[in-house]
C-alpha cells in the first residue's frame, strides 16, 4: 500500500514539474531575440538599419523606410519630422523621442584645414 502511494506522489510531481521545464525553455528562448538597448542617442541622419532597430518600436520595415525617406528628401533638420515617415505616428513617436538625435553628417571638407 505505501509503495502505491509513493509511486502515485512521485509521479504526480513529475507530471507537475513537466509544464514549469516547457515555460523556462520558452523564456529562454524569447530572450536570445530581444533587441540590444539603446546605449546612446541615435543620430537618425546617419544611422543604419540595422542601428535603426535598435530603437523601441522600431522594426526592419519601419527602418528600412526612415532611411528610404531620408535619401528622398534629404537630412532631418528636426527629430519630429520622422512622424512623415510611414509606421511612425505620435504616441510611437513620443517613445522615440529620448533616443533620437539629428546632428548633421561630417564632410570631408570640414576636416580640412583652414588656410
Amino acid at each position: 500500500m505505501l509503495r502505491t502511494v509513493l509511486s502515485i506522489v512521485a509521479l504526480a510531481s513529475l507530471i507537475a514539474a513537466q509544464p514549469q521545464t516547457a515555460t523556462a525553455q520558452s523564456r529562454s528562448s524569447g530572450r536570445s531575440t530581444a533587441k540590444p538597448a539603446v546605449t546612446g542617442p541615435v543620430n537618425i541622419n546617419t544611422a543604419s538599419v540595422t542601428e535603426l532597430q535598435t530603437l523601441p518600436g522600431i522594426g526592419a520595415k519601419t527602418a528600412e523606410r526612415i532611411v528610404e525617406y531620408r535619401q528622398k528628401n534629404g537630412p532631418f533638420k528636426k527629430i519630429e519630422e520622422l512622424m512623415n515617415v510611414r509606421g511612425v505616428g505620435e504616441k510611437n513617436f513620443l517613445k522615440l523621442k529620448p533616443h533620437l538625435s539629428v546632428a548633421t553628417a561630417k564632410t570631408d571638407h570640414d576636416h580640412q584645414p583652414q588656410l
